[in-house]
């Protein structure tokens, strides 16, 4: 008999809660395994009419009631000292305690991430999680990390984000060799700042046996000239935010030119299908995986809808069922030697 793999959900965050996370549960339960469970953590009083409306749900789904939401304007450090027992902190708990592979929220950002590291720990000498996502490109998809967690990062994080992105990018996208480059303002060794030079350096030299292909500038991000591209979370935000603004723009105007005129609608109404097509290729990712926990947790935007929540259900448990976590810690073990490999030799007369 096939082992219950178990998915751990805080059903009440997120701008709607209950009322997108339950029909999500129940489309995620139509369209994967039998083996795959989902813990739901909230207000049992409205989880449990909700999902006895979904026969498929008996057997699969368990309801766990808590008392506490955190507000989706509560500062981290409000969360951590007052969220025990709220539905996202039982959620992140479930797989300390050995119940759950994977925990998904749509919850407060920051106070996901200080109760995952709280809870969970950082593995491997990390010290902070990184936020990575999904971005489209003709080829398929491009990896991006880190997205805003990590505000100001060293040669060394910039590394450890290159080893978790190709290990999420093999697991996520399926392909055994992932490319992998660096976000700097030029492809010459010299551009940049020490940080990202210094970077550059540590994953050429440092036998982490990964297909690094040096520097790659802004737009090759959506050009999927490499699969992971690594950058702080500074930059990492900065540049998401400004192809997610650059996209509303596009859409907004094209929406616009198509209701204009009977013609440019009878057009519109004719290209349907394609325009269907361009908007499903351009919808932003429906999760951001805090990659570098001692634990699988996935952070879903705030005002995802059932369709995006149950998308971030099935990469749960894609996640959940690979090897990415454990390929991660063998790099990372790898990194110290990697780093001494790549220092400079002291000038002569140097200390």
């Amino acid at each position: 008999m096939t082992q219950s793999l178990v998915i751990s959900i805080d059903a009440m965050g997120g701008d709607h809660g209950p009322s997108v996370v339950i029909p999500a549960v129940a489309r995620a339960l139509a369209e994967l395994p039998d083996n795959i469970c989902f813990l739901l953590h909230g207000d049992e009083a409205v989880l449990a009419p909700g999902m006895a409306q979904h026969p498929g749900a008996a057997g699969r789904v368990t309801i766990r009631h808590a008392d506490k939401v955190i507000g989706m304007d509560e500062k981290p450090a409000q969360a951590m000292r007052r969220g025990k027992g709220s539905s996202m902190w039982n959620a992140v708990e479930s797989i300390r305690e050995g119940e759950a592979a994977a925990a998904v929220s749509a919850g407060n950002t920051g106070a996901l991430m200080a109760i995952s590291m709280l809870i969970l720990r950082m593995s491997a000498d990390l010290d902070r999680p990184a936020l990575v996502t999904s971005i489209p490109t003709p080829k398929g998809a491009t990896t991006f990390l880190d997205v805003g967690a990590n505000v100001d990062c060293d040669a060394e994080r910039l590394v450890e984000f290159a080893i978790m992105g190709e290990a999420y990018h093999r697991a996520a996208h399926g392909k055994a060799r992932p490319s992998i480059g660096l976000l700097n303002v030029g492809a010459e060794e010299m551009k940049g700042h020490e940080e990202v030079r210094e970077a550059n350096r540590v994953l050429r030299a440092g036998g982490f046996e990964m297909d690094y292909r040096g520097f790659v500038e802004g737009d090759d991000i959506t050009k999927g000239a490499v699969d992971v591209v690594v950058t702080d979370g500074f930059t990492g935000n900065v540049a998401l935010k400004s192809m997610e603004g650059a996209l509303r723009f596009i859409t907004g105007e094209l929406r616009t030119a198509l209701t204009s005129s009977p013609a440019a609608k009878l057009g519109a109404l004719l290209a349907r299908g394609g325009l269907g097509k361009f908007r499903e290729k351009l919808n932003p990712p429906p999760a951001a995986p805090l990659l570098g926990l001692n634990g699988l947790v996935l952070k879903v935007h705030g005002g995802a809808n059932g369709r995006d929540f149950g998308q971030a259900l099935r990469v749960a448990a894609d996640l959940a069922r690979s090897d990415f976590a454990a390929e991660i810690e063998r790099n990372m073990r790898r990194l110290p030697a990697a780093l001494a490999e790549a220092s400079p030799e002291p000038a002569d007369g140097a200390a």
